[in-house]
């Protein structure tokens, strides 16, 4: 890669969320966008939500498990709020803090169109849990993967072989279907943060596309200099 200075507040890292419905690519994306993120000599931490913290991890289980679906929404987005608190004040606030760059597989926007748009939350009480649990915290980029349903719901199915679908697998397509659709309302409304990718092509070209959102949002080419794709 080309020398290039980040465009960042002096001392502090970025961040970087992926959104997407089941089976969209998100890990695969990361783990790719961190690999060449490290080859910029950038500091990078790799996490995700529910989770990334031990107490997040805890409350992951239970969300996932179903228990937060037989609490009902309200009660399901105050553990989720729980585990992203946790989480913030732990693990991704404090590295940011240090210049690592943090990488997380789904953030707030999740728990909008989740437990918001599909769940049917009222905004009051997501801002609410958002002023409590993030408060000023904002991703410097979210990357939103969009894959058609069908396509998901396979993917997903492919990557679990035995195992018992979890909370959000289990829902039937008309639920991914208005899950999709949520995210694509979110990206429409916030292009400054959000940047939709067609997750439905090959894992290479993809991950070819991310990084140039990437280098384009993110990092300021110095003169006679380019950022490449390496």
């Amino acid at each position: 890669m080309a020398e290039a200075a980040v465009k960042r507040s002096p001392g502090r890292g970025r961040f970087i969320t992926f959104e997407g419905g089941e089976g969209s690519g998100k890990s695969t994306q990361i783990k790719t966008l961190a690999e060449r993120l490290n080859a910029a000599k950038l500091r990078i931490l790799v996490t995700r939500e529910p989770g990334g913290s031990p107490g997040a991890e805890i409350i992951r289980h239970l969300v996932l498990s179903g228990m937060g679906k037989l609490l009902g929404p309200d009660a399901e987005t105050l553990l989720f709020a729980a585990a992203r608190d946790d989480h913030v004040r732990t693990v991704i606030q404090p590295a940011l803090n240090q210049g690592t760059w943090v990488l997380c597989d789904r953030f707030s926007d999740s728990t909008r169109v989740y437990q918001g748009r599909l769940g049917h939350v009222s905004p009051e009480v997501l801002n609410a849990m958002e002023r409590v649990t993030i408060g000023d915290l904002k991703p410097d980029l979210t990357i939103i993967l969009d894959v058609p349903v069908e396509v998901g719901m396979q993917r997903a199915a492919a990557r679990r072989g035995t195992g018992a679908p979890d909370r959000f697998e289990a829902e039937d397509v008309r639920f991914h279907q208005e899950l999709r659709e949520g995210y694509r309302q979110i990206a429409a409304s916030e292009p400054q943060r959000c940047v939709l990718i067609d997750a439905n092509a090959d894992p290479a070209t993809v991950a070819a596309n991310i990084w140039a959102v990437v280098r384009d949002r993110l990092f300021a080419v110095n003169a006679g200099n380019a950022v490449n794709s390496a």
